[in-house]
């Protein structure tokens, strides 16, 4: 009987991690909300190990093997990424919390390993003069748009408002910028974003104005006239969520998809994303829990 079971329990969870893309999205963003937690389909085969173990059923134990060996194939190389030997910066991505008690500590977490570029979300007015004094003569290049701000230790020029705003969205939501950091390797592109929050409820997969605003942002990285460009932003999913596909069409990640970021708690997925065009991204890592929601994400950047 259990073997009734478990058999379609493998194939089921073996079909999802390889045919993702064929799970639509009309019916809640169904989707989406697959892909964007794929890793922990892998929580399939320690069911079925523990029924083989129970049962003593050999015949389950084979059973659990194929999700074993598809889970181990999509993601055994990313558990244990490259390092970035010799690389040429290194950026930090945080969505601070507009609840933070301790904008200081954070920006002491934050600046630990003396990265050249800070992108942060969820900077209040009220905040930003703590964000400011910490940060202090080490990066005395800074822009802030609305809520989202890069610090830098390299000069920053053509700092702008970057409109990703949904259509529905009053006109006092701000959440991109676009700059340009002259660095000692060359100019790059430097863009700070916050997506829109997206929803688990009753209709499912709530992601609309994430995907609408991703769009948006995918426009702009497109049409941008510097070659390098990296985008340090909270993306409310993980790259492998389609609707941020036209985003991570253009751009490209490190290959770990473990160092999580949300919720800073316990992570379960990462939501904050460091990516590049014409760039690579040799290793990307989490940082110490600060006083937000989230974990710092850190990544080196190479040539």
């Amino acid at each position: 009987m259990l073997l009734r079971v478990a058999v379609p329990l493998a194939v089921l969870v073996t079909a999802l991690m390889l045919l993702h893309g064929l799970v639509p999205n009309r019916l809640g963003h169904l989707g989406s909300l697959v892909e964007a937690f794929r890793p922990w389909l892998g929580l399939g085969v320690p069911v079925l190990l523990a029924l083989a173990l129970w049962r003593r059923s050999v015949a389950i134990l084979l059973t659990a093997l194929l999700p074993l060996a598809v889970w181990a194939v999509v993601f055994g190389g990313q558990v244990f990424p490259t390092t970035g030997k010799g690389s040429s910066l290194t950026a930090v991505q945080h969505n601070v919390s507009d609840e933070n008690p301790d904008p200081a500590g954070t920006v002491r977490t934050l600046v630990e390993g003396k990265p050249d570029l800070v992108g942060l979300q969820e900077v209040t007015p009220e905040a930003l003069p703590a964000y400011a004094a910490a940060f202090g003569a080490d990066y005395p290049h800074h822009t802030v748009q609305g809520t989202v701000a890069l610090w830098s230790r390299h000069p920053l020029r053509e700092a702008r408002a970057l409109d990703i705003r949904p259509a529905a969205f009053g006109a006092d939501w701000n959440r991109g910028l676009r700059a340009v950091a002259q660095t000692p390797i060359g100019d790059i592109a430097v863009y700070v974003a916050h997506l829109p929050s997206v929803r688990l409820g009753l209709g499912g997969f709530d992601c609309l104005r994430r995907d609408e605003s991703a769009r948006k942002l995918a426009a702009a990285v497109g049409a941008e006239p510097v070659d390098r460009v990296v985008l340090l932003g909270d993306l409310n999913s993980t790259i492998d969520d389609r609707g941020l596909a036209p985003v991570t069409g253009l751009l490209a990640t490190g290959r770990s998809t473990f160092p999580f970021s949300w919720p800073a708690t316990l992570p379960v997925a990462r939501v904050d994303q460091i990516m590049v065009r014409s760039m690579t991204v040799p290793e990307l890592w989490s940082l110490e829990r600060t006083g937000s929601d989230h974990l710092p994400i850190a990544a080196t950047l190479d040539l």
